[in-house]
């Protein structure tokens, strides 16, 4: 049971280290407005990105039993994940070499400050999650794969493995959100130098799962 949490939890957090639109968008906000407000964007991104894995766990019960599909979501979904896996290794081998952060705006002294209701912050964060072409990817290509393969395909290890997911989003939430307040300093260091190097990892780690996998279901029987 702890198993297929923490899996659903590193799955979460594999997408989350992707410097994107929806983490640019809380360090943005949250050094213009506050901690708050980049807390409920990431909360609402976190909704977001479980309405995907939802929906991929219920297309995974529905076609994952069919062998050519099997084979599809093998190959494709290995190969997107090394492919993630190699982009985010290059982005972190770039900013190693230049030296340099992530490009932050900050505040303006003197500038008025405007108060956003927090409902904005949530939908804001929903909706950037649902568009973000990284989620697409990853849900389209492997996320129902790795649900498949991190649980047996009932409706109580689908839901943990869910609910690791949506705790991993909310603990990088709380994560960021008090870099913003109390860490300030370090997003002008080596932040996406070490973000990308970590979800490079991850996704290399569920690569390995996905390829040891399908061939211990697909290939060896055949033996």
């Amino acid at each position: 049971m702890l198993l297929v949490i923490l899996s659903g939890l590193l799955l979460s957090l594999s997408l989350c280290l992707d410097l994107g639109i929806v983490n640019t968008a809380i360090i943005n906000r949250g050094l213009r407005d506050g901690a708050g407000s980049a807390f409920f964007i990431g909360l609402g991104s976190c909704f977001g990105d479980l309405i995907y894995a939802s929906l991929s766990a219920l297309g995974m019960v529905a076609i994952f039993s069919y062998t050519p599909i099997r084979w599809l979501l093998w190959i494709g979904g290995g190969a997107v994940l090394m492919w993630l896996s190699w982009s985010m290794a290059r982005s972190a081998w770039r900013d190693y070499r230049q030296q340099r952060g992530l490009n932050v705006a900050g505040e303006r002294s003197g500038a008025a400050t405007v108060i956003v209701p927090a409902h904005r912050d949530f939908f804001s964060g929903v909706g950037m999650a649902l568009a973000s072409p990284s989620a697409l990817l990853w849900f389209a290509a492997v996320g129902g794969t790795l649900i498949a393969q991190s649980t047996d395909g009932s409706v109580g290890q689908v839901s943990l493995f869910l609910a690791g997911f949506f705790s991993g989003g909310v603990l990088w939430t709380l994560f960021m959100a008090l870099l913003v307040k109390y860490g300030r300093g370090a997003l002008k260091g080596r932040l996406s130098f070490y973000c990308s190097a970590l979800s490079a990892v991850l996704f290399a780690g569920f690569a390995a799962q996905v390829i040891v996998n399908g061939y211990q279901t697909l290939l060896l029987p055949l033996r």
